[in-house]
Formats: C-alpha cells, sequence, structure tokens
C-alpha cells in the first residue's frame, strides 16, 4: 500500500466544519532533515595560528601585513567524531569531534600588493546531545560555523597569522527523511517587480495645468 491510498479519513480536512486545517485536501510526501538535537557554542579563541595556504597571486612578497579573515561557507567539516551512549541517561550521547571551519584571510604583502590566501580554524568539541533508537537509515552529526577574524599578526618563522577569532559552532543530529504532511497545495510565485529609483515620480503626478483660482477682490 502507498502513502497516498495509506489514509485514516473518506472525508478532506477542510471538509470538516471548524476544522484549523480548512482547505488541506491534499496529502504530499517531502524530502527533509530532521534535526533529533542541536546546541550551539560561541567561543573566542586567542593567540591562533592560521596557516595559509593557496595564496593568491602565488608567491607573494614577505612580511605580509594582516587585513581580515572570516569562513568561506557555513558548513564546517567533521573529523575524529566518536559517539558514546550514556546508560545512566537514555536517548543521550556524548559527542566529541573536531570540527573544522575553512577561512579566507586576506592581506597585503611588502609591496603592497593585495592578496588572499585559505587557511583553516579547527575546534574540539565534547558535549552531551540527543541521539535517536538505532535504525536502518543512520542519523548523521554535522555542523554549522561562523568565524571571523579582525586582526592579526605575522609570524615571519613560518608565514603564517596568529589571530584572535570569533567562533560560532551549531552541533546537531540530523537524519534524512521523507515526512507526510497536508498541503495547501503548490504555491503562487508572483511576477518579479523590477527596481527603479522612480525619480521623476513626484513631478509625474502634478497637474498638467494649474487649477483655476478666483482672484480676491
Amino acid at each position: 500500500m502507498s502513502f497516498f491510498s495509506n489514509f485514516q479519513s473518506d472525508k478532506c480536512p477542510g471538509a470538516i466544519s471548524g476544522n484549523p486545517l480548512n482547505g488541506m485536501c491534499e496529502k504530499v510526501c517531502i524530502q527533509a532533515q530532521k534535526i533529533f538535537d542541536a546546541c550551539i557554542k560561541q567561543i573566542q579563541l586567542e593567540n591562533y595560528t592560521l596557516t595559509l595556504t593557496d595564496s593568491i597571486p602565488a608567491d607573494p612578497t614577505y612580511p605580509l601585513t594582516f587585513i581580515s579573515a572570516k569562513s568561506l561557507t557555513s558548513a564546517g567539516t567533521i573529523t575524529g567524531l566518536s559517539v558514546d551512549r550514556l546508560a545512566d541517561k537514555p536517548g543521550c550521547a556524548r559527542v566529541q569531534a573536531t570540527v573544522n571551519i575553512p577561512v579566507e584571510v586576506l592581506y597585503t604583502d611588502a609591496n603592497g600588493t593585495e592578496g588572499s590566501a585559505q587557511a583553516t580554524i579547527s575546534v574540539k568539541q565534547d558535549v552531551l546531545l540527543c541521539v535517536p533508537a538505532p535504525s536502518i537509515m543512520p542519523y548523521k552529526v554535522t555542523a554549522e560555523v561562523s568565524a571571523v577574524c579582525a586582526e592579526g599578526t605575522f609570524n615571519e618563522s613560518d608565514n603564517s597569522f596568529t589571530v584572535n577569532a570569533c567562533v560560532t559552532i551549531i552541533l546537531k543530529i540530523a537524519i534524512d527523511v521523507e515526512i507526510l504532511l497536508p498541503s495547501y497545495g503548490y504555491c503562487a510565485i508572483p511576477p518579479a517587480q523590477d527596481y527603479s529609483q522612480e525619480v521623476c515620480a513626484g513631478f509625474f503626478e502634478l497637474p498638467l495645468y494649474p487649477h483655476a483660482k478666483n482672484c480676491p477682490r
């Protein structure tokens, strides 16, 4: 039996008077990411070393002067993942991992030429999260990240930067699932409205000729 034919009522929910689902006469199976648990951590990393790679342009003239650095994407990569279920807390687990955040570093070299390079900020996480029971479809641990560095110092010994970084990490326990939902139908997409400054808007609204007024006597 398919999900479409597996319906508990012969009546459309919208046909029931006073039903808050009024108008919902369609069942839709959507694919979505279900989040079973999540946590956020915001930290300041002091004196963190950014090792530079893939400089553009290549072979800059040292020393370099730091301009800024920030994360390139909101998706962090996870390495060294370990999930240990806790016997004294059913449904919970100790999650340990290293979250790697790719960042772009902007600088000027000794000749005043602006350049950029890639680097990675790695942060170890050791947190408590709720995890679902074992199933055929496995859950996954994901990380959403953001990082910014406002100032940094160049290290001539290894051509790196020492920075203070502000880092945000959101760890999630997720599974890609199919969920059956009531639906209003497809969205109606309105036409795009072109942007214009309307520099003549006030002027064109004036009357073509002035209104006649009686001269006082």
